[in-house]
């Protein structure tokens, strides 16, 4: 414990246990310092949880950048909290951090996610855009309405009409590829789609379809002209 004190950076109201490698806030912070600190920066560890907070009742700001906390994050009820920023950890749903933050965090005015699977942009997938993370700030607008900071804009007055006249339906869904995993079987296989006869569909014993159309094209400009007999033209 001694070695673990002496590692903490306090400035007046400001703790910062930074790079310890620690899978939980560590009992003596909250001992020592959770009455006192207003800020507190956790970054470049290893955590999972934030349970620890429950005795930095008055804090206002945590910085918790570069951990490991995912979809299972839970924190206490802080009504002091402006300031949160949890970039580079593993959070993929974000409708339920959303939900969770609106209940616990009612003073946030600035939340930063950036490096998570949950804010879709260039930094976590080369196939996500600038209309795909617009798309997540409304639905974060929507969700925190006190929200003036995100990430790293400002909201506008645009932003927050919008926001509030088609946040809901803003939410970028992540397909699910893996059908079969977990409890979620479909009952009956999915078959894809072909217009081509049952007989056709076996790849283990494939057979050629021949059919009369019943249609003939009687353009003069395609291709298939060749085909058709001058009585037909």
């Amino acid at each position: 414990m001694a070695g673990g004190e002496s590692r903490v950076a306090m400035n007046g109201t400001q703790v910062s246990y930074i790079g310890h490698d620690c899978e939980e806030i560590p009992d003596f912070l909250g001992e020592q310092y959770g009455g006192l600190a207003r800020r507190l920066d956790l970054s470049f560890n290893l955590l999972r949880s934030l349970e620890g907070l429950k005795a930095f009742s008055e804090l206002e700001e945590l910085i918790v950048d570069n951990n490991l906390l995912g979809n299972d994050l839970r924190l206490p009820r802080l009504p002091h909290l402006h300031t949160l920023t949890l970039n580079k950890n593993q959070i993929t749903d974000i409708e339920s951090l959303l939900d969770h933050l609106a209940e616990v965090t009612p003073s946030l005015e600035y939340l930063s996610l950036l490096g998570n699977e949950a804010c879709p942009n260039e930094l976590v997938s080369l196939d996500k855009d600038e209309d795909d993370y617009q798309r997540y700030r409304y639905f974060v607008l929507h969700k925190l309405t006190n929200l003036k900071f995100l990430d790293t804009r400002k909201v506008n007055k645009k932003e927050r009409e919008e926001a509030n006249a088609r946040g809901a339906f803003m939410k970028v869904v992540k397909p699910k590829f893996d059908m079969e995993s977990g409890d979620h079987k479909s009952a009956s296989p999915v078959t894809p789609y072909t217009p081509l006869p049952s007989g056709s569909r076996d790849a283990k014993n494939h057979k050629g379809v021949f059919a009369k159309c019943r249609y003939v094209y009687y353009g003069k400009h395609s291709e298939g002209n060749r085909f058709i007999r001058n009585d037909q033209l």
